[in-house]
């Protein structure tokens, strides 16, 4: 009885080994104590990503304020009385900051 109840546990153990195994394999933990051991390499990739985050940062952030420019524009066409005396107070604050910094 105690032979068997032994066994289960060994096999149960070996499952959980085994599963173990797949999980760090799947967290590709070898390739990142690596790139640990090399900090050169691990600046290089922090550099790259740093510089395609930036990168993208600053691509949707032209998308995005177009997108905003066109509404504007399309508001500014239905000459909405609210939203165009808004926009005109907005244009005029910007033409006296030019002003003052000289442009």
């Amino acid at each position: 009885m105690q032979e068997s109840n032994r066994d289960d546990v060994i096999e149960k153990l070996r499952q959980k080994v085994a599963e173990l195994s797949v999980n760090i394999e799947q967290m590709k933990l070898a390739e990142y104590v690596d790139l640990l051991h090399s900090p050169w390499r691990l600046l290089w990739v922090n550099f790259v990503s740093g510089i395609a985050r930036g990168l993208g940062i600053a691509v949707g952030f032209v998308i995005l304020g177009a997108v905003i420019i066109i509404i504007l524009q399309r508001l500014v066409d239905l000459n909405l009385p609210l939203i165009g005396g808004f926009i005109a107070d907005m244009v005029e604050i910007v033409r006296q900051q030019m002003k003052i910094k000289g442009y």
